[in-house]
C-alpha cells in the first residue's frame, strides 16, 4: 500500500477524503491528516509518505509553500496533488513551478478521484518497480544473485546507491528486496563479504592488521576491530593468535 497524508484546514473535507473514499481499492493508504503545510512536513520527518493530497489555501503554510518546500528536499520526493475550490489559472502555474502534475477542484466527484490515483498508482508502481507477481519473483531472484556477486567483488568500496544506480532500480525498493528475499541488509551482506576476505589475509602472519583493515574497505582500523569482534566473537589479533596455535 502506498502512504497517502491528507492536508487540509477543513476538518469536516478532510475527514471525509480521509474517510469516505475506497483508498485501499487503488492500493492507498491514508497514514495521516494535517491542518497545513507545516504540520504535514513535520508529520512527514516521522511517516513514509508517498503522496500528500493537499488543499492549496490554508494558514500558517499553504499547499503551494508546501510543494516548494518538498521540492527541495533531497533523493525520492512524494508526489503532491493539489485540491482547491479555486479554479484559478495562477494555482496551476505555481503547481507547475515546483513539479505538481495532479489538480483537482472541490467538491471532487469519485470519478475523478478514482481517475487522478489510478494514474497516481500507475506512476508510483513504475517508479518503485513494482510489477505482477511472476516477473517480480523471477527479477527478484536474479536481482539478488547481482547484489551477492557484487558484494564479493567491491566488498571494499560497494555502496547500495552505486549498486542501485549499475542495476537502473531505485535504492529504497532494491533495499527493501535485499531485506526481503536474503532476512539481511545490504550492509549486512558487504560486511560478510569484508569479514571472510579479512580471515583470509589473515593466515599471512607478515601482513599487518592494519593494513588488512584498509585492504578491506576500513579506513579507520579501530572500526576494522569492533567490526571483527562483532562478528566472529574475537578481536584480529585474538583470531590470528588462535589459528597459530598448534592443534
Amino acid at each position: 500500500m502506498y502512504q497517502l497524508l491528507v492536508v487540509d484546514d477543513e476538518i469536516h473535507s478532510r475527514n471525509t477524503l480521509a474517510t469516505c473514499f475506497p483508498w485501499e481499492d487503488l492500493g492507498f493508504q491514508i497514514c495521516g491528516q494535517a491542518d497545513n503545510g507545516k504540520e504535514a512536513l513535520d508529520l512527514m520527518k516521522e511517516k513514509v509518505v508517498h503522496v500528500i493530497f493537499t488543499d492549496i489555501s490554508m494558514p500558517v503554510m499553504d499547499g503551494i509553500g508546501l510543494a516548494k518546500s518538498i521540492a527541495s528536499f533531497k533523493g525520492t520526493k512524494p508526489l503532491v496533488v493539489f485540491l482547491s475550490a479555486h479554479d484559478d489559472f495562477k494555482y496551476a502555474q505555481e503547481a507547475l513551478r515546483y513539479g505538481v502534475r495532479y489538480y483537482a477542484l472541490k467538491p471532487s466527484s469519485f470519478s475523478e478521484l478514482k481517475e487522478i490515483f489510478g494514474l497516481i498508482r500507475e506512476e508510483l508502481d513504475v517508479k518503485f518497480q513494482i510489477q505482477p507477481a511472476s516477473e517480480k519473483t523471477e527479477n527478484g531472484d536474479e536481482t539478488i544473485k547481482k547484489v551477492l556477486e557484487y558484494c564479493k567483488t567491491h566488498y571494499r568500496e560497494g555502496s547500495l546507491s552505486d549498486l542501485s544506480e549499475s542495476l537502473y532500480l531505485n535504492p529504497s525498493y532494491l533495499s527493501q528486496l535485499i531485506k526481503q528475499r536474503t532476512s539481511m541488509t545490504f550492509s549486512d551482506h558487504l560486511v560478510k563479504m569484508r569479514m571472510k576476505q579479512a580471515v583470509l589475509f589473515l593466515q599471512d602472519p607478515d601482513v599487518k592488521i592494519y593494513h588488512i583493515s584498509s585492504m578491506v574497505g576500513y579506513i579507520n582500523s579501530n572500526n576494522f576491530t569492533r567490526a571483527f569482534r562483532a562478528y566472529y566473537g574475537m578481536t584480529p589479533s585474538e583470531y590470528r593468535m588462535n589459528m597459530e596455535k598448534p592443534t
